[in-house]
């Protein structure tokens, strides 16, 4: 999910902690749980700062080792062994278990957004995504702010929010069936379908769409479980060759290789370089595919410049690049 929505959960989740007798005990318990729990909620998030570094290292390691199980063990501690010092008379064990509670749920949501985790690291490095909610979910983020705004109004906020989570759940199996549903006609549409990704969007009744089969590619979108085939592809292998095999080579180019699951290509020659591009085709947007990785090559297929990441025009592409429009 996005910083906002993890704010509001570990506000919720803090709210939610007053049922638990311990925490509501005394002011030390449910100050220090609340400061955790909001902690708790962002800090796998961490290596977002690895986007200052570039576009590269990030895709590689967001939602990498820092949403993996030793991680999900570790976060709490580290959170804990901060606050404790601070808070002396809280319940030392309690703060823990709600501190853990914190980073598992976040972990866990994240789960369900098309981007995934590598939540089962170090036993497996294979993304688990489910591709049920959008990294922004207006309806899920509205939901916590209501209940938020409902304890602020003085209403109990353990059960409050209580309620609010029975909602979210009945919502996420809502999602879930809509999913199945989408995927049922997308399989009556492409019967010998190898492979079929459904992404979630912002608004409750549309889907992204990328499939294939063993001849071709497709792009589409569903609205109100209406499926529409947007733009076909011929499913071309990458070829393997010593310009190929150079562009695999760069730090951008491989990083989006081992993000992106279906993808196109494509090879442009001008008189002094080579230009090879690499096009998702998940995120098809007013006909674009932003999210695309692209190097250039010399004549002796040495680097000169290349991008990964999200592009809505090809003038801005080539500022990316370095390169002065023609």
């Amino acid at each position: 999910m996005d910083t906002g929505t993890h704010v509001v959960m570990g506000i919720a989740l803090g709210g939610l902690a007053t049922l638990d007798p311990v925490v509501a005990s005394s002011h030390a318990n449910t100050t220090s749980v609340l400061i955790a729990t909001i902690a708790g909620s962002q800090i796998p998030d961490i290596d977002t700062v690895l986007k200052l570094r570039n576009n590269a290292i990030y895709i590689r390691n967001h939602r990498g080792v820092t949403h993996s199980i030793p991680a999900v063990i570790l976060w709490p501690i580290l959170i804990v062994a901060v606050i404790f010092p601070f808070f002396t008379n809280a319940n030392l064990l309690h703060l823990w278990a709600w501190t853990f509670a914190a980073v598992f749920i976040h972990v866990f949501v994240d789960i369900f957004n098309a981007y995934g985790t590598q939540a089962l690291r170090p036993f497996s490095s294979k993304w688990v995504a489910l591709g049920v909610i959008n990294t922004f979910d207006p309806i899920i983020f509205g939901i916590h702010v209501i209940g938020i705004f409902i304890w602020i109004l003085g209403a109990n906020p353990g059960y409050t929010f209580l309620i609010m989570y029975a909602v979210i759940i009945g919502y996420y199996l809502r999602r879930y069936q809509a999913k199945k549903r989408v995927l049922v006609e997308v399989r009556s549409m492409i019967p010998d379908a190898t492979e079929i990704i459904i992404a979630p969007t912002m608004k409750f009744h549309q889907w992204r769409i990328a499939a294939m089969n063993e001849n071709m590619f497709f792009v589409g979108r569903s609205e109100d479980e209406k499926v529409e085939i947007l733009d076909r592809f011929k499913r071309v292998p990458v070829p393997q060759t010593s310009l190929i095999e150079a562009a695999k080579k760069d730090a951008n180019i491989s990083a989006f290789l081992s993000f992106s699951p279906v993808y196109r290509w494509e090879i442009d020659e001008f008189n002094d370089y080579y230009e090879v591009r690499f096009i998702d085709l998940r995120y098809r947007s007013n006909g674009h595919y932003p999210f695309v990785a692209v190097v250039q090559l010399d004549c002796n297929l040495k680097r000169m410049t290349s991008y990964t990441g999200w592009v809505f025009s090809e003038k801005k592409l080539r500022k990316k690049l370095g390169v002065i429009p023609s």
